[in-house]
């Protein structure tokens, strides 16, 4: 049960903050409103996502069903959250510099909580902290997992098969067997049903159980099943394709089924858990709230002063990034000379692939000989970037999955001594559906302002760095390619000699802006 206890001497009536409170939310989707919009336009796009439009009613829901405990509380606003706000507006700006979705509707979602909580006081936000956390579910994240549940599902699926005595050959996320050619796509990771499994397990966990190893627990089993169930659904898919000669489990079937096979799978999950449900402790009758003194002037004085604070504090991150942005304003890139060495000369495409980096400011693809050896170059130059625009996200590949012609047999990290390249770059080998044998050995990583490295997470804060600076946004990706036959020699050889005129062409192109 909850005792009224004694107000502290910062505590205010209800009546006082609320107004407060509300005028603090609707400032903050004041400023943030393109990520809020940008949020529900990935919940209405993608499936994925669509439970993420109940998220707010729920949390709404659960508070209200605390409407008897809180009314024995009185707000008492605290400054002790500053600098959380402080964190979280950094991080937004930083997120928005670099076009990161997820960081910056998480950081908005967060900042708006401790918004809430800073208005409220300590007190009250713990009585309805799991409502509040809850909203954390309306940040459509959860993409980035999406490659490693795609591998997951393949190993277990050819293991499966191989099992249970059909033979499959597997090469990345394509395998074979006997009855036809299978691919995992990105609708095959399960991400949608891991998603929807731990947001509607945390809220069932929460509703049915009072301890917190209860609820960790079943919280724990919500995402462990449903990537099991997804590997058992893509296996069952397969076989119901092999043994119907491919007349069943296709095209919508294969999506059909899929939900009807989770559905089943969460149903029996839930019906497990209820079997452990806790009954909360009876509580006794408690007196009705005492009427709220008169807030002393001191205790008005602080609401306004967090309030304030807190406004300030949100509306810094936006208008830094509108400055930073107006600052770094300028005309499209035009990619400077190639100068490569006199031995290299220019040659026909020896292939029809090309990266799907998509909206690049300016891109270079040319392919050079010498001798027996051939090698591709592909330069994506960007410059403004913006969530249309930008040179690191998920849908920049070298092959998309729905390629008709090409797709990735294998990707990793490779060490590499070549003066001007990254110690640590990415490779990858590519196949052809059209050519027999056609084989693609890839070099690939990002220049960044001057810098170099292969790594995401690095050319996302190195443009950040960059754009704090006032030196803008221009970043490239470059890629080396060749034939794999002849890949081992030949790309060495061409990055030690053609990389300081790459380096040099994309610098150029930097100080030209």
């Amino acid at each position: 049960m909850i005792e009224p206890g004694s107000p502290g001497r910062h505590s205010l009536s209800w009546a006082q903050v609320l107004p407060l409170l509300f005028g603090l939310i609707v400032w903050i989707f004041f400023w943030y409103r393109d990520t809020a919009l940008a949020m529900v336009a990935i919940w209405a796009r993608a499936d994925t996502y669509a439970h993420a439009l109940v998220v707010p009613p729920i949390s709404l829901w659960l508070i209200w069903r605390k409407r008897h405990e809180l009314s024995f509380l009185r707000p008492e606003p605290t400054l002790w959250l500053i600098l959380p706000l402080l964190a979280a507006t950094i991080f937004w700006l930083m997120g928005e510099l670099t076009a990161v979705n997820a960081l910056t509707q998480f950081t908005f979602v967060l900042t708006l909580l401790l918004a809430i909580v800073s208005a409220l006081g300590f007190r009250i936000s713990r009585q309805i902290a799991f409502p509040l956390g809850f909203l954390l579910f309306c940040v459509p994240a959860g993409d980035i997992m999406t490659p490693m549940l795609m591998e997951w599902t393949a190993w277990f699926t050819v293991l499966a098969l191989r099992a249970t005595g059909i033979p499959a050959y597997q090469e990345g996320m394509q395998f074979v067997i006997p009855s036809g050619n299978w691919s995992v796509v990105e609708a095959c990771s399960g991400i949608r049903y891991i998603i929807a499994s731990v947001t509607v397990g945390t809220l069932f966990a929460y509703l049915n159980y009072v301890s917190l190893r209860r609820r960790l627990i079943f919280i724990g089993v919500s995402i462990v099943v449903p990537v099991i169930a997804n590997w058992l659904r893509a296996y069952m898919i397969v076989m119901l394709g092999h043994l119907s000669g491919n007349k069943v489990a296709a095209g919508v079937d294969h999506l059909i089924y899929g939900w009807l096979f989770f559905g089943i799978v969460i149903t029996i999950m839930f019906a497990i858990g209820a079997r452990w449900s806790e009954v909360p402790a009876a509580t006794r009758p408690v007196a009705p709230p005492p009427m709220p003194a008169p807030s002393s002037a001191p205790a008005a004085t602080r609401a306004w002063i967090v309030t304030v604070g807190v406004a300030l504090l949100a509306a810094a991150g936006p208008l830094a990034f509108a400055a930073i942005t107006e600052a770094d304003r300028s005309a499209a890139p035009n990619l400077a000379a190639l100068a490569l060495p006199a031995e290299w000369n220019d040659a026909e495409p020896f292939t029809n692939w090309k990266p799907a980096y998509a909206n690049a400011s300016a891109e270079r693809q040319a392919a050079y000989c010498r001798e027996e050896e051939t090698i591709g170059l592909y330069v994506g130059y960007y410059r403004n970037q913006d969530y249309q625009r930008k040179l690191v996200t998920s849908t920049n590949v070298l092959a998309a999955s729905s390629d008709p012609v090409w797709s990735v047999v294998s990707q990793s990290r490779m060490e590499v001594n070549v003066d001007g390249v990254p110690a640590g770059i990415r490779t990858a080998e590519l196949s052809s559906k059209d050519i027999a044998a056609s084989r693609l050995v890839v070099w690939q990583w990002y220049w960044i302002d001057g810098q170099l490295t292969a790594s995401d997470i690095d050319a996302k804060l190195l443009t950040a760095l960059s754009r704090l600076r006032g030196r803008g946004d221009d970043s490239a990706v470059i890629i080396l390619y060749a034939p794999k036959e002849s890949a081992n020699e030949a790309l060495p050889a061409f990055a030690m000699q053609a990389i300081g005129p790459i380096n040099q062409m994309l610098d150029a192109t930097r100080a030209a802006r």
